[in-house]
């Protein structure tokens, strides 16, 4: 079998990238309290790496600036993605992928909450329901292929 007949979504719409952000000068002095806004965040999850494509979560628009909300002073992180298409497979582990991201590179204080777009998946409520599970989280970290594929998923080329 070749390996376009494997892939759910054969032909994806790549989108344009958001500009990179210039550091500002209160970013660069470590004596300065900074409060993490959504382009940071968004900055940490966008070059995430499709499972299926070798394309970002924003080249294909899974994820974008306008599907991240932060709450610095309460601590809270809220996405939302989108997957490419409406019976996507992959959809739970591109969650996996952006929460891991997430948990990896904020401080401990912050509550992270990944979620499926409404009504852009089949099964939004169960994939929802599965990485709102810290346990189910936690348990999918110990298996050493899942967590292989995840940090493909999440390094950098």
């Amino acid at each position: 079998m070749a390996a376009s007949e494997r892939l759910e979504n054969v032909n994806p719409t790549i989108h344009r990238r958001l500009a990179e952000r210039e550091p500002t000068v209160d970013e660069e002095n470590d004596d300065i309290v900074d409060k993490i806004d959504a382009r940071e965040i968004f900055d940490l999850i966008r070059h995430i790496s499709d499972p299926e494509h070798p394309y970002s979560l924003e080249d294909l628009n899974v994820v974008s600036h306008s599907q991240v909300e932060v709450n610095d002073d309460e601590n809270w992180v809220k996405i939302m993605f989108t997957p490419t298409i409406p019976h996507c497979s992959m959809a739970t582990l591109i969650g996996l992928s952006i929460r891991v991201k997430l948990l990896r590179s904020l401080p401990p204080r912050f509550k992270v909450d990944v979620k499926i777009t409404p009504g852009s998946h089949a099964s939004e409520e169960a994939v929802n329901k599965q990485l709102a599970d810290k346990e189910r989280v936690a348990a999918a970290m110990e298996n050493n292929h899942l967590l292989e594929v995840v940090n493909q998923c999440l390094a950098v080329s």
